[in-house]
């Protein structure tokens, strides 16, 4: 899945004596999944009207209709891989709503500010996630 690049937001600088998922931290973290769940409804949006406007057009030639019929496809597994990401999101909020954000499911220990900041819905450690990747890996 692709990295989000956040515009416009600059990344939360923690000083050394400031608690982990303090409030700032939360507000700061809820305000980067809030805008990136706009900004993918917002696209899903579009996607929506632009098949319904491009549906209308009944191409005569096979050619030019395989090529739409396949720009739909990319387009509709796009908008799937983004409803999921938009489900993990929800995820997110539920879990800075009930304190769990920001650290690790299967460890418990924290995932840190920066990995958050390159990945909001992160919810295993560095440490955990590539236990998992190598899990994936071993089982091809």
């Amino acid at each position: 899945m692709p990295q989000h690049e956040f515009k416009n937001k600059k990344p939360y600088e923690a000083s050394p004596e400031e608690e982990y998922m303090n409030e700032k931290q939360v507000a700061h973290f809820r305000e980067l999944l809030l805008t990136w769940k706009k900004e993918l409804i917002e696209e899903m949006n579009r996607t929506v009207d632009h098949l319904k406007d491009e549906a209308g057009n009944n191409y005569a030639d096979p050619n030019d209709r395989a090529t739409q019929e396949e720009e739909f496809s990319l387009e509709l597994r796009t908008r799937d891989r983004e409803r999921k990401l938009t489900k993990k999101i929800d995820e997110s909020l539920n879990n800075l709503d009930s304190g769990d954000y920001g650290f690790c499911e299967s460890c418990d220990v924290e995932i840190g500010i920066r990995r958050l900041e390159a990945r909001p819905t992160a919810s295993l450690c560095i440490e955990c996630k590539e236990l998992e990747e190598i899990r994936e890996r071993s089982k091809y």
